[in-house]
């Protein structure tokens, strides 16, 4: 899904490399779940499980900060 390329690959440019193993442990299983469950995720249609919600809003707002 190209939307959902989008809305990760600025994420991963500019904030992947900060992750520690954990949260880059949490980063995979987040990718693993379906396009359209972390699209509704990112575009707050839904709420993520706890675990993946700081995540979440991190990714949303380095989305924010791109063109």
């Amino acid at each position: 899904m190209l939307e959902l390329d989008v809305w990760l690959r600025g994420f991963v440019d500019d904030h992947y490399h900060r992750l520690d193993a954990g949260q880059r442990t949490l980063f995979a299983a987040l990718l693993a779940e379906g396009d359209d469950v972390l699209m509704d995720w990112l575009q707050a249609g839904r709420r993520p499980p706890q675990e993946f919600c700081e995540l979440v809003e991190w990714i949303r707002a380095s989305r924010g900060h791109r063109p």
